[in-house]
């Protein structure tokens, strides 16, 4: 087997950064720490640059089966591994949507034959397949999607009845988009009688409201206390919502919680000048909100930081507001984000690793990875915090093509990406090679 010596890292792992080396052997760590390089091994020397486990994305939509001329499983796994990002979980509603195993079956072909990034797939709850999700478990999905809000054809489950049924039978952890879609449209309604068809961007936070939000969450945690249901609330946007969550190590809760990183860096006023390339749904709000959710995620209330990367082509974001679908391309550039807040000052490097690698991996059971341990899947990002990026659309992986950070320089750089022990990414570019494998899930 290959051999993969990093010597002279400053190791991020498990709440601590050190000075180290690790070697690797095939696709697995084989020692953390130092000790006689192989004479056959590629020796990186990284003279102290950061060595961290490769982010896990727990909220993806690759768009792959049905619209793939805005993503494919390929094109958006590529952009993952060039930002650092080594495995991702990808989300049901594509056409047609991952509702049965069968379609579960159908992307993980599509992954094996295309995936640059390791992978695991959402089982897509709607009224009528809660046969399906009492049947899936850890072999066939990594949890199961409720759009408790905000969704289209049938994925938009609002009935109290197969809501107690789905809180109550899924075996695997329940993740739920939060948003009450009848104070959504009543507030559309409110902002066409004020603009007609032509709301502005500027309306965006206030027709899916922090209320909005908060009414859907309380309403899935409460579920979620009455059946001890593992929830898993997904990117959180409000202040507000984070009195449902309790502090603490995710090992110990059974209910937690996840941001995005475009609630943490943007807020409301940047859709004067970036419209709706920034239209999402929850909407970002106020700098108030942004300010608790980075609060909230260096005091542990919150457990988890993804993307929530939705690409969509440019001609689809130039519509209207009504129009322009919702979702922005982020996988690529995440992991600098927040090394720049970093350098800003709020979070720990520490924090980040625990936050997008350690706790994904734990909380949905990933088998091997996620920490940098002996025995793990060599999944590894080395980055330069005295380097720059200069965004630029020639750079850009995402299919879309586009990027709501062109023209931002990070003071950061991602200098190589290693999945399953081969180097994927290096030197500013991909490789060539490809080593993604399914994430294997456990029971918990």
């Amino acid at each position: 087997m290959s051999a993969l010596a990093i010597v002279n890292a400053s190791l991020v792992n498990e709440g601590r950064v050190v000075a180290t080396d690790v070697l690797v052997r095939g696709d697995r760590i084989e020692r953390v720490g130092p000790g006689p390089v192989p004479a056959d091994a590629e020796v990186v020397d990284l003279a102290g640059k950061h060595l961290l486990p490769g982010l896990i994305d727990d909220q993806v939509h690759c768009r792959e089966p049905g619209l793939t001329h805005k993503a494919t499983l390929a094109s958006e796994s590529l952009a993952a591994v060039c930002g650092g990002v080594t495995s991702f979980l990808d989300m049901p509603n594509t056409s047609p949507p991952a509702t049965d195993r069968a379609a579960l079956v159908a992307k993980k072909r599509i992954a094996a034959e295309t995936c640059h990034a390791n992978y695991g797939f959402y089982l897509g709850a709607t009224h009528t397949n809660i046969e399906e999700i009492r049947r899936a478990g850890p072999e066939d999905a990594c949890g199961i999607k409720v759009f408790m809000g905000s969704s289209t054809g049938n994925m938009l489950v609002d009935d109290p009845a197969t809501l107690e049924a789905i809180f109550r039978d899924a075996r695997l952890a329940v993740a739920t988009h939060c948003e009450d879609t009848p104070m959504i449209l009543e507030a559309e309604r409110r902002a066409r009688e004020k603009y007609g068809e032509e709301v502005p961007m500027s309306e965006h936070a206030t027709i899916r409201s922090a209320e909005a939000c908060y009414k859907s969450s309380s309403l899935a945690v409460g579920l979620a206390r009455r059946h001890g249901t593992r929830l898993h609330v997904l990117h959180l946007s409000t202040g507000r919502e984070l009195q449902l969550f309790q502090a603490g190590p995710i090992g110990a809760k059974r209910i937690t919680a996840e941001v995005c990183v475009h609630y943490l860096w943007f807020d409301e006023s940047r859709y004067a000048d970036l419209g709706t390339r920034i239209k999402c749904n929850p909407a970002i709000k106020t700098a108030t909100d942004r300010a608790a959710l980075r609060r909230a995620v260096v005091g542990d209330v919150i457990d988890v930081i993804a993307t929530d990367h939705a690409p969509h082509t440019l001609e689809e974001k130039a519509r209207g507001y009504f129009d322009a679908p919702s979702g922005l391309p982020l996988v690529q550039h995440s992991l600098l984000m927040l090394l720049e807040q970093h350098r800003d000052g709020l979070y720990s490097l520490e924090k980040i690793v625990e936050k997008a690698a350690h706790n994904p991996a734990q909380l949905f059971g990933i088998e091997g990875r996620g920490f940098v341990r002996e025995g793990y899947f060599a999944d590894l990002v080395v980055v330069d915090l005295q380097g720059t990026t200069q965004v630029n659309p020639a750079e850009v992986r995402y299919k879309c093509g586009w990027s709501p950070f062109e023209g931002t320089e990070f003071h950061s750089r991602v200098l190589l990406t290693v999945v399953n022990g081969v180097s994927v990414y290096a030197d500013g570019r991909p490789t060539g090679a490809r080593a993604a494998r399914a994430l294997q899930f456990r029971a918990r």
